[in-house]
């Protein structure tokens, strides 16, 4: 079995691909990134990777390093290029399927074959004399080299060679008697290029500066042209037979190694060239850390990557944050100022744990994970008058959903949740379910305004939205680990609008 520059050797691909998105994929933002990263590159098909997180930290580490061998120019530079050979062999097959005449379709199929074989043999040589680092490019080199030296793919290359040199010494006349056109063997006539140069060289005075001009090119033939080839072909009959063969028994003449490498280089170019830009804004990536479990979980200069994404295009200035729990800590309790950036917060959490078990360099400076198996969101949604339900109980069995998915592996995000209902009864339900979460040993997010949540117990760690010091209604988008403390928010606020009791009292009896 060929070893997979994504999957390694086993058989991961084609038993976790799948073309549905995760469910949390909506909420974190992760829909518009991947459409980011993806677009332009539909033809490979990459979704179904970024919808597929790999169970195994050995198959994450074994990614990593693929990654870190396309940031190196040398090796990027040398997959690009094989990258637009591979595309200009799907080309050539597209317009082969779309023709009508077969002496012109064969004539494609061999130039796509030559294409192809000057891409592995050209990918084979340039990979031969780079320093790879990563086990799934050197066990690509190797599988290059066994397959280039065999004698199948150089019976291929020496085939298609010769059939190409035998096309390109065909030589005929074509004479035209009016209505009459006749094709015949080349016989030594004369040139009539040379001879029209000549004629009108006469006329020509001094230096002429040349001239660009464009003459339509359509890869269908017409008619006259099909009729002229095939009176060329019966001339030719052995060499028009050997092709027609050729093209029979070479009709499926792509190797699945190469063919795996062409779209799993893809999802490695697509993914760095997207990040490119946030970097050049100063924006950091790395790789984390994945253990089966950890019991130090922590991220730095973090951030929410769909939101980087269009904040840099406006040309704005990115706000990052860090978190990091400690055992028994499993649960963050997000509280703090309104449009502060608790959501934001929630969300690059989200991203980093599920884009890490991906392979990929995550938003953030350093992180240190516990492999997930899943990412389970909880987010507010609207009525359903579809089916008649409210919002709290459109919530409530949502939540029944997730904690049946949940295993002591996920990750679950809730943000805001049941805020539909009163104060007491919000409290009371997210109590029961972090309560859930606890005994599941689930690691958890959970944006909320209740500030009495983030003492439950010792698993439960506070986590507040600042705000400026000076300006209690500025929000600073800074989320920092300290105790709750939104009573002396709320008082602060209401200081700076002089709404507090005393204030009140005071303007009353002026």
């Amino acid at each position: 079995m060929p070893v997979s520059v994504l999957y390694g050797s086993s058989r991961l691909g084609a038993s976790i691909e799948t073309r549905e998105p995760p469910k949390c994929f909506h909420d974190l933002n992760l829909d518009q990134v991947i459409a980011a990263v993806t677009a332009g590159r539909e033809s490979y098909d990459l979704t179904p990777i970024f919808h597929s997180p790999l169970p195994h930290v050995v198959s994450i580490r074994y990614r990593q390093e693929v990654f870190r061998d396309f940031e190196r120019s040398e090796v990027r530079v040398h997959v690009t290029w094989f990258a637009e050979r591979m595309r200009a062999v799907r080309e050539a097959l597209a317009v082969e399927g779309k023709l009508y005449y077969a002496l012109q379709q064969q004539r494609w199929h061999l130039d796509a074959v030559a294409e192809y074989c000057e891409a592995v043999n050209g990918l084979a040589n340039r990979l031969g004399a780079s320093e790879l680092r990563s086990e799934g490019l050197r066990a690509l080199r190797n599988g290059l080299d066994g397959y280039t030296h065999s004698t199948q793919f150089q019976s291929l290359c020496a085939e298609t060679e010769g059939l190409q040199a035998d096309l390109a010494g065909i030589a005929y006349t074509v004479r035209i008697h009016g209505k009459r056109v006749e094709v015949a063997r080349y016989d030594g006539e004369g040139d009539y290029a040379a001879e029209v140069l000549e004629t009108f060289g006469k006329f020509r005075q001094g230096a002429v500066e040349p001239r660009a001009f464009s003459f339509r090119s359509a890869s269908e033939m017409n008619h006259i042209e099909a009729a002229i080839l095939e009176r060329v072909a019966a001339l030719h009959r052995e060499v028009f037979r050997r092709l027609a063969e050729y093209c029979e028994r070479h009709r499926d003449f792509r190797d699945p190694l190469v063919l795996d490498f062409d779209r799993g280089a893809q999802f490695f170019l697509a993914w760095l060239e997207f990040l490119a830009p946030l970097k050049k804004a100063g924006l950091r990536f790395c790789y984390p850390d994945v253990s089966e479990r950890t019991d130090a979980i922590r991220g730095f200069e973090m951030f929410d990557l769909a939101l980087a994404h269009q904040v840099v295009v406006e040309g704005g200035q990115v706000v990052v944050n860090d978190f990091e729990l400690h055992d028994p800590e499993r649960i963050l309790v997000v509280s703090g100022a309104n449009q502060g950036g608790k959501t934001t917060f929630a969300r690059a959490i989200g991203q980093m744990h599920y884009l890490a078990t991906l392979g990929c360099p995550v938003p953030g400076r350093e992180a240190h994970l516990s492999r997930i198996d899943q990412v389970l969101t909880h987010f507010e949604r609207e009525e359903y008058v579809e089916t008649l339900r409210g919002k709290l109980e459109n919530s409530l069995e949502r939540m029944r959903v997730i904690l049946e998915l949940a295993t002591a592996r996920s990750l679950l995000i809730m943000n805001e949740s049941f805020d539909a209902t009163t104060v007491s009864d919000a409290l009371y339900l997210n109590r029961w379910i972090l309560g859930q979460v606890m005994r599941r040993d689930l690691l958890c997010v959970c944006v909320t305004f209740l500030d009495e949540l983030a003492s439950l117990s010792r698993k439960t760690v506070s986590f507040v939205a600042e705000v400026d010091a000076e300006d209690p209604s500025k929000r600073t988008f800074k989320v920092v680990k300290r105790p709750a403390e939104g009573l002396a928010h709320a008082m602060a606020v209401a200081r700076k609008h002089r709404l507090t009791y005393e204030q009140i009292k005071e303007r009353i009896g002026s």
